[in-house]
């Protein structure tokens, strides 16, 4: 007999917030948690069943700690991709594959495999030097990404002209044309080993100007019922054309003439379904469990509308978290806090986020703009 999904341990490369948030649905499942994270303090410590500290870059590391688990998944990509292709060898269970991994991890082959399956991306050219950039065939302003390391905005800048090329990465990279858009949306698939496909419905995201990321977000999208599933179409296409096992989530951009281009991919739960917890009848977090344990996988539709907003540490704030207004945001209706426990605050650091439901759009969206003035993290 199958053994039940109690049964098989769950090893976790990465211990932040979106390990934290799987583990709190795997509890549900009596499932076994083991984490691996560098940070001694990382958010996973205290609630996992077992928890290790060491780098998530080092093989031996990696494979120590795979061998204690029956199915080892990744909460981020910049995973040592070797020792869990070893484990696979020797029977171990790696989702996502690590030959999926090994495709996210460089922007530049990502894109590739965007051309030669026919998703919809920005042209762009795949560069070495600054001399490579020199000579570029994407006309100015473009958009200049690290092929690796790069995450929440980093490694990723905007070259307005042949004067900027001083400050541009002297490393791989792409070179993106920039590209016209009216909003980033994105769209997170589900497939799990028997090939069953599911997506949560199209969000709408809006990005902090200085961090490049996340800070606002919409679901579902009000966008025409025809482009929601042209995206929502584009994602499934994309997990079959990687056979992945898991959750994938896709950004892309809705260009002003209506159409639609891949930005990136990320093989794992993201920030762009957050409110999947509040807002729709399975998380992506349990659905990315169901995915990898090959469950049947759950109702994505959206239960209300919901709005998620990011809790970054403030700016001019270093040292030990506090949460300022907490109080105020708890007071009204269909607000709910998720805080990481991150200790120590930075600027722009992820400490958390909150997710508002409202049957009313309008009034989701005023709470939310409420509790983005006014829950703020300061130290």
């Amino acid at each position: 007999m199958a053994k039940q999904i109690s049964e098989l341990k769950l090893g976790i490369l990465g211990g932040g917030q979106l390990g934290r948030m799987l583990i709190q649905q795997a509890i549900n499942y009596n499932v076994t948690t083991l984490v691996l994270d560098p940070d001694p303090d990382a958010p996973c410590k205290h609630i996992s069943n077992y928890f290790e500290n060491g780098s998530i870059t080092d093989f031996d590391t990696v494979y120590n700690f795979g061998k204690k688990a029956d199915i080892i998944t990744i909460e981020i990509e910049k995973v040592n991709i070797d020792a869990l292709e070893q484990l696979e060898k020797e029977g171990k269970k790696v989702f996502p594959q690590s030959r999926v991994i090994r495709l996210i991890q460089d922007k530049g082959v990502q894109k590739q495999f965007f051309k030669e399956n026919d998703i919809p991306t920005s042209p762009f050219q795949i560069v070495n030097t600054k001399e490579d950039m020199e000579n570029c065939n994407i006309p100015f302003p473009y958009i200049l990404k690290l092929r690796k390391d790069g995450y929440d905005g980093k490694g990723v800048m905007k070259i307005n002209g042949a004067a900027d090329l001083e400050k541009a990465f002297d490393a791989p990279c792409i070179v993106e044309k920039l590209v016209d858009f009216e909003k980033e949306v994105a769209v997170i698939v589900a497939r799990n080993a028997n090939g069953d496909v599911k997506t949560f419905p199209m969000v709408e995201m809006e990005f902090n100007p200085e961090a490049n990321l996340v800070e606002f977000l919409i679901s579902p999208s009000t966008f025409a019922e025809s482009l929601q599933q042209k995206a929502e179409n584009i994602a499934k296409n994309i997990a079959s054309a990687m056979n992945i096992t898991g959750i994938l989530a896709v950004e892309m951009f809705v260009c002003k003439d209506g159409e639609l281009l891949v930005n990136e991919v990320a093989p794992r739960p993201h920030n762009s379904g957050h409110q999947t917890i509040e807002g729709n009848y399975v998380s992506q977090f349990e659905q990315h469990l169901r995915s990898i344990y090959n469950l049947p996988l759950g109702d994505t539709s959206s239960i209300t509308n919901a709005i998620m907003i990011n809790l970054l540490g403030e700016k001019g704030f270093e040292g030990v978290a506090q949460y300022e207004n907490l109080e105020k945001v708890l007071a009204i209706d269909g607000v709910y806090v998720h805080l990481y426990g991150k200790k120590y605050t930075k600027p722009f650091r992820k400490m958390g986020h909150v997710t508002i439901v409202d049957i009313d759009r309008e009034k989701a969206i005023e709470k939310a703009r409420f509790v983005q003035k006014t829950l703020k993290v300061i130290a």
